[in-house]
């Protein structure tokens, strides 16, 4: 029976052992030494709506390559400084021997109420001001309560509160509880059998990113016709609401509407930074009671004000206040050195690529040229509707109307164009003698290559209509009822003009 109890002892430890020595080892990834950055912009924001910049709906896909040095045997890597927007389960992570056994998101970090929580029954140093000798004194203490409430710490002279006695406190922590980080963290589980560094790239995606293109035309000189050159310059205007900056990153954005399904807001769980929040036993009459006066905000965790997005715009890595931006004038040329975004095919979608790496700052605002052009050829035509309900037969003529006037062009390699075009806002300037003059500002919705592209520019001052009803009889034929239709035009332009009469509904009438 002795023998058989040890033999038992043998293999409990047997099985005890390789469970210890399996211990996971937490090793941190390098800084990544290589970022790329590609933006889809909000799959459901309409042509006319700008981003939102307090609440980008859009999503961008995060590539990331790392260092790792790996040990013996199972270990847990940790990524930090990723997007806190990031969707944890869309992360892969390519390059490993072992591959991933499990992976997490950090779903809390470093804060004043972390510390705290972090430290519930271990020692920090009290520091407070003698109100008699002004002198400061500290001494250790021990937490005994969380960080949501009332915090209490266990001194010499016992049990007491914090912050409730109006006198000046501080506490000092020894060291950073475990797992927690002043940036956002994912981590996987790995395992390697012999050990080794290894280069490893972290793909995910992120919500709190959008784009959209910005384009300024200039007209030339009509010269008596409604036929004219365009000065054409787009931007792609980026926009990144997560607290992290990519630095030298490739940056692309894709145009196109993809299909997508999933809410990216609902899976990215950002991180929380919980504030130090403490309440004390309001102090006063038991009898004429005492308010209760809840503590302020706490300050944000990060100080966004150095990268305040409506304090300015980051063009091509320089900061410029927007006041000025808007009085930039709107026929500048692009410079030779400033970089302009390439296009490529990506499947049904199109592809800009800047050539060179930027920035993407937190909480900011980056344009990126990707389009100048010179000569565009477009025209003006006009626009005027007679439709069924005022040229029946009998009925009284209405008064003139203005047109509706159309900027119009082809997007083609004879047109002066040739290229996809993303939609965005577009502000249209006409030359005076005063310089360039705000005309109108149209919104643009994508355009492919070859398409014809047809711009409402608002009512016309020099182009009037009137719809004359019939007066003739009205005719039978082929089931149909036939009469005459008449419209007067004016035009005070000192030229020729092109006017497009809609007569009816496309489908409803012959």
């Amino acid at each position: 029976m002795r023998a058989s109890a040890l033999l038992f002892l043998s293999a409990l430890l047997c099985v005890v052992l390789p469970a210890h020595a399996n211990a996971r080892t937490v090793v941190d990834a390098s800084s990544p030494s290589d970022i790329s950055v590609t933006i889809y912009r909000d799959p459901n924001r309409g042509v006319r709506q700008e981003m939102n910049r307090n609440w980008p709906e859009g999503f961008a896909m995060i590539s990331e390559t790392r260092l790792v040095s790996l040990p013996v045997g199972q270990s847990t890597i940790r990524f930090d400084g990723v997007a806190e927007g990031m969707v944890g389960v869309s992360a892969i992570v390519t390059g490993l021997p072992g591959g991933t056994i499990e992976k997490n998101r950090n779903a809390e970090l470093l804060s004043p109420a972390a510390l705290v929580n972090g430290a519930i029954g271990n020692r920090v140093n009290i520091t407070r001001t003698n109100p008699a000798s002004g002198n400061a004194v500290t001494e250790r203490a021990i937490v005994r309560t969380r960080a949501d409430g009332g915090l209490v710490l266990q001194t010499d002279a016992g049990f007491e509160a914090v912050r409730c006695a109006g006198l000046p406190e501080k506490i000092g922590f020894d060291e950073i509880p475990d797992g927690l980080s002043a940036k956002p963290i994912f981590s996987i589980d790995t395992q390697d059998e012999t050990g080794g560094t290894y280069e490893v790239t972290l793909t995910y995606l992120a919500s709190g990113f959008d784009w959209q293109a910005n384009y300024v035309a200039t007209m030339d000189d009509k010269g008596g016709s409604d036929a004219f050159s365009l000065s054409l310059l787009s931007w792609l205007t980026v926009l990144n609401d997560n607290g992290q900056t990519f630095a030298d990153a490739d940056l692309l954005v894709i145009a196109g509407r993809l299909n997508i399904v999933s809410d990216y807001d609902d899976l990215s769980e950002s991180p929380v930074a919980a504030p130090l929040r403490l309440t004390c036993y309001p102090i006063g009459s038991t009898a004429a009671g005492s308010p209760i006066r809840y503590p302020a905000a706490p300050p944000p965790l990060y100080d966004y004000a150095a990268e305040d997005m409506e304090g300015g715009i980051v063009v091509t890595g320089a900061r410029a206040k927007q006041s000025n931006m808007e009085m930039a004038s709107p026929v500048m040329a692009l410079s030779s050195d400033v970089m302009e975004a390439v296009e490529e095919q990506l499947g049904d979608l199109k592809l800009y690529r800047v050539p060179e790496k930027v920035t993407v700052s937190a909480k900011g605002m980056k344009q990126v040229a990707f389009l100048n052009r010179d000569e565009v050829e477009a025209k003006f035509i006009y626009r005027a509707n007679c439709g069924f309900a005022v040229t029946l037969p009998g009925r009284n003529a209405p008064g003139f109307t203005a047109a509706e006037m159309l900027l119009v062009t082809k997007n083609d390699e004879e047109s002066g164009l040739g290229v996809a075009l993303p939609q965005g806002p577009m502000a249209l300037f006409e030359p005076s003698t005063l310089g360039p003059q705000l005309v109108a500002e149209l919104d643009l919705r994508d355009y492919a290559e070859d398409q014809d592209i047809e711009l409402p520019v608002g009512q016309s001052s020099q182009v009037f209509s009137q719809c004359i009803p019939a007066k003739g009889p009205v005719t039978e034929s082929n089931m149909r009822s036939w009469f005459n239709m008449g419209v007067k035009l004016t035009n005070a332009n000192p030229h020729p003009i092109t006017v497009r009469m809609v007569l009816g509904t496309a489908g409803s009438w012959d």
